[in-house]
């Protein structure tokens, strides 16, 4: 029996009935982010508790509180107000979701956060890794819980670039493949020498109607048309 290709991808489809697919991120990109977190953390409190130790009592019961807030609301504070992303995971280009793809809450981020001792047992992050490795969506006890999902964030796609031309409508609708060939031909101009530029706009000329000699510059009208305003 042939084997079935790994899919990390996680469908889920949105209340307007629109696919969203969402890519789980592994174990090891997550460890990474981690421990980034972990140095701006040791960082933060390094440059914070010097000027604290030479206030004495009073900034060591400061030290303390400031102990508490950065180990437990700093992964929080991130989550919820930079769209799910601490330094470690913008680094990595990762992000925490809900199950449903829409954005961290208060309540999820922090029981996630909260369960990360109990990831931790009984030594490092061990409880927290076998969950990762044996779950098909990569997750830790603590998203388990609180019902997030660490993804990869998705570059917004790049527009095709065209060159500058004033956008031109056929007097006729274009079937999807002309479409396609007249879009392909305006995107790649860049990468062609111009005998062969000239060369595929007079193929492109005939079937379109389009004058010969003008053909590239109309043909990048239309490629301009298709693509609408910028």
């Amino acid at each position: 029996m042939p084997s079935v290709p790994l899919d990390t991808r996680y469908q889920i489809e949105t209340p307007e009935g629109i696919d969203l697919p969402l890519r789980p991120a592994g174990l090891l990109p997550r460890a990474v982010a981690f421990a980034f977190d972990l140095g701006v953390r040791g960082l933060i409190m390094g440059i914070l508790l010097i000027p604290l130790a030479l206030l004495g009592n009073i900034g060591i019961g400061l030290g303390s509180l400031l102990l508490f807030l950065v180990s437990w609301w700093y992964m929080v504070l991130f989550e919820v107000l930079n769209q799910g992303c601490s330094p470690g995971k913008q680094v990595m280009g990762l992000r925490v979701v809900q199950d449903d793809g829409t954005p961290v809450g208060w309540s999820a981020s922090l029981i996630r956060n909260l369960l990360r001792f109990v990831d931790m047992l009984p030594f490092g992050y061990f409880l927290g890794a076998i969950s990762c490795l044996q779950h098909p969506h990569f997750k830790r006890l603590g998203d388990l819980a609180a019902g997030t999902l660490v993804v990869y964030r998705e570059r917004p796609l790049a527009r095709p670039q065209v060159p500058q031309a004033q956008a031109l409508r056929l007097p006729f609708p274009l079937e999807l493949s002309e479409q396609r060939a007249i879009l392909g031909f305006a995107e790649r101009q860049g990468e062609l020498s111009a005998e062969r530029v000239h060369e595929l706009a007079s193929i492109l000329a005939t079937p379109l109607q389009v004058s010969p000699a003008r053909a590239v510059e109309q043909l990048n009208g239309v490629a301009r048309g298709l693509l609408g305003p910028a």
